[in-house]
């Protein structure tokens, strides 16, 4: 008699992220290599001391995700970026550097260039210091950006595994006929380029719409941003400061390491900015401005909520839907990483789920009564 069984084979495990190196430092590399080998889920596909190296060898590496420095003898990081990116179109390019205001314009730079996302590397003689959360960022980071979403398929390759349906997204209608006076713009990894873009979009009503934006962005690096999207506008933008009027016109970048929120003072808004705790993980923190938001201009606002990891803005967006805003999410195949936005999609409080493309358009029309 034959015994019969049940039992299944148990789901693949997902495949590792392969991980390129670059640095000039060998104690940065031995670092990164032994943080990616520990936390699991990576594989280091190989390292490099200059950008000349890793442009000879990443055609045969085929890494997902390229950790790279800017600060590199024989070929910085600037300069190789758009090297490597010709040779491995899939992979995403992640530049690293230290915390100077020369290295942030840099960085924002290698964004305009196609890197998917930066971060900011503790000085040498503060990286035992700062290494855990330098560690953490970078652990989350590589994570998010080469994950299976966004990698590109290797000869031979296994088939994936089949995935469960996804659950059906709602959307929000628009609540009321308020025509909106605020625009409230939160956003993360990726966001510098998919801001740019919505704003370079919305440029023929920009001086008669305050836009208020919370980016994930460390000090220094927030006031080298609004400088960029000034230049780039050619409308005024910086970072805000407390107690300033919200005007039609403004373009107000939190700073980084400040939470931006609201108040309203004689019966108008004013900024307000404050250290409190973190929020979401995160400061400045989108729930921040869109809580405070809702309280200022209630359905008179409008959100928009662009690419990131994490969840943040996902509170503040229920806070401006109760109040009887809109909020508009950014979708899935143009995001570098659908997590804000996708949370705000999966919680229903999204009106509309569009391409980067689509989304100037549509908040011009919403703001002008014109739709698109």
């Amino acid at each position: 008699m034959s015994l019969g069984t049940n039992a299944q084979t148990p789901p693949a495990a997902p495949p590792q992220i392969r991980v390129l190196v670059v640095d000039d430092s060998a104690v940065i590399r031995g670092l990164i290599t032994r943080w990616l080998g520990e936390a699991g889920g990576f594989e280091i596909a190989g390292t490099a001391s200059n950008g000349r190296i890793a442009v000879d060898s990443v055609d045969r590496l085929r890494p997902d995700v390229v950790l790279m420095d800017i600060e590199m003898p024989e070929m910085d990081g600037i300069t190789a970026l758009p090297l490597i990116l010709k040779s491995q179109p899939g992979a995403k390019v992640i530049v690293i550097s230290t915390l100077t205001q020369r290295n942030a314009q840099i960085s924002l730079k290698c964004l305009s260039l196609g890197a998917a996302d930066y971060l900011a590397k503790p000085e040498s003689s503060r990286i035992a210091g700062a290494a855990d959360e330098f560690r953490q960022q970078l652990i989350d980071k590589v994570r998010a950006i080469g994950g299976p979403r966004v990698r590109q398929p290797r000869p031979a390759a296994a088939a994936p595994a089949a995935q469960p349906a996804p659950r059906p997204i709602s959307l929000r209608p628009a609540s009321g006929n308020t025509k909106p006076q605020c625009l409230l713009i939160g956003s993360s990894t990726g966001g510098p380029r998919a801001v740019e873009k919505v704003l370079h979009d919305l440029r023929p009503i920009l001086p008669q719409v305050p836009v208020l934006i919370v980016q994930h962005m460390p000090p220094m690096f927030t006031a080298v941003f609004a400088e960029h999207l000034q230049t780039f506008l050619g409308s005024p933008c910086r970072e805000a400061k407390d107690g300033e009027p919200v005007l039609p016109g403004a373009i107000l970048v939190a700073p980084g390491g400040r939470h931006m929120g609201l108040a309203l003072s004689g019966g108008k808004p004013v900024i307000r900015l404050n250290d409190g705790p973190l929020e979401s993980f995160c400061r400045p923190a989108v729930d921040v401005l869109f809580r405070e938001g809702a309280a200022a201009f209630g359905p008179a606002a409008l959100g928009l909520v662009l690419t990131g990891m994490g969840s943040d803005g996902t509170q503040g967006a229920r806070a401006l839907v109760q109040a009887g805003a809109s909020v508009i999410a950014q979708d899935e195949a143009t995001s570098i990483v659908w997590g804000m936005p996708g949370s705000i999609a999966k919680a229903g409080l999204a009106r509309e789920i569009l391409p980067l493309d689509a989304i100037g358009p549509a908040v011009r029309g919403i703001f002008t009564g014109v739709p698109k």
